[in-house]
């Protein structure tokens, strides 16, 4: 069903994807785009130098500060599927959102919400021990903070149980199955790279709540976020495209939290 014009939407990037002398994403100009910040704390990428520059920035900013919690994996960026028991998990969740606090309080701002990252992002959808250990994580950490995630997702499911509020998320760069679900990253289209497509399939999420899938037909994405991936070749560019685009067709766009 076709939304109201006067729809609003959040747009959010995975930040401070980084390690010592290595830069991955473009943070400064993206963040002139973006109305969150998804920030990575240090398990898939980023240090602490890393962390507490973002936050500064964003801060100036007004952009909101995502604690975005991953697996232990640098060497794998954090798409690599790790078994890891659900106590652990939630300790090293909490850990993590813990340690961008302490940069988010230090620039004048706080961390407003929590996304999984990579291959935990993936895992939560299905998995309802991880799920939990992910909700876990975020309630040890001392805060009832939102959870951002995939609609229909067991760790959506997890946090709306805990008391915790829960944001959908949409990707216009991703490919979808006709479960809603994301294609996987190792299939071929896995990721779109057309632009004008990009830009298209983000209006039409945010629009009409629908994105066409892999197999040819429409499926549900009603979400309050649109991911931009700061990984992306050009991807400031695309990112500046598809706010225009959105705020030509009447959505406002504004952080969700």
């Amino acid at each position: 069903m076709t939304r109201s014009a006067t729809t609003s939407i959040d747009l959010n990037a995975d930040l401070g994807e980084g390690f010592g002398h290595w830069r991955l994403t473009d943070d400064e100009h993206l963040l002139s785009v973006v109305t969150s910040a998804n920030v990575a704390c240090g398990f898939h990428a980023g240090d602490p130098a890393i962390m507490r520059r973002v936050c500064a920035l964003a801060a100036e900013r007004g952009v909101r500060i995502g604690a975005q919690v991953s697996y232990r994996d640098l060497a794998g960026f954090g798409r690599r599927s790790m078994d890891v028991p659900p106590d652990e998990l939630t300790a090293e969740v909490a850990y993590q959102i813990g340690a961008l606090e302490v940069f988010a309080r230090a620039a004048g701002s706080r961390v407003s919400y929590v996304k999984p990252h990579g291959a935990l992002y993936n895992r939560v959808v299905h998995d309802e021990q991880q799920a939990a250990a992910v909700v876990e994580g975020v309630l040890l950490a001392g805060g009832a903070l939102p959870v951002l995630g995939l609609p229909g997702s067991r760790l959506l499911a997890a946090a709306e149980r805990a008391g915790l509020g829960v944001v959908t998320e949409a990707f216009a760069d991703r490919a979808y199955t006709a479960h809603a679900t994301l294609v996987p990253r190792g299939r071929d289209g896995a990721v779109v790279s057309d632009p004008d497509a990009v830009v298209a399939r983000a209006v039409a999420m945010a629009l009409d709540g629908t994105v066409v899938a892999e197999s040819g037909e429409q499926v549900p994405v009603g979400a309050g976020s649109l991911c931009l991936h700061g990984d992306t070749p050009g991807a400031v560019d695309l990112a500046r495209r598809v706010r225009s685009a959105l705020e030509s067709a009447g959505v406002r766009v504004a952080a969700f939290s």
